[in-house]
């Protein structure tokens, strides 16, 4: 299912949109940490969803689509 991986993707787009005019302004250590931290997890979230979109991994389990099987009405 690829469009949830899009989806994703366009969300951490919109979040990296509202939050790089404030990342200038940080001045303490703490907010240098935060948004450290922040823009990390957000790499890992874009390479993890673009390793899905590129099939370099499995989509999650709840993403997977089982196998239909055929079933028979013989008892």
């Amino acid at each position: 299912m690829r469009h949830y991986a899009i989806l994703r993707l366009l969300l951490a787009a919109f979040l990296l949109y509202f939050a790089w005019p404030v990342i200038p302004y940080a001045n303490t250590t703490i907010e240098m940490v935060f948004w450290g931290g922040w823009l990390g997890f957000l790499f890992l979230v874009v390479g993890s969803n673009l390793a899905t979109l590129l099939k370099m991994t499995k989509p999650p389990i709840m993403e997977q689509q089982e196998p239909q099987q055929r079933r028979s009405h013989n008892y």
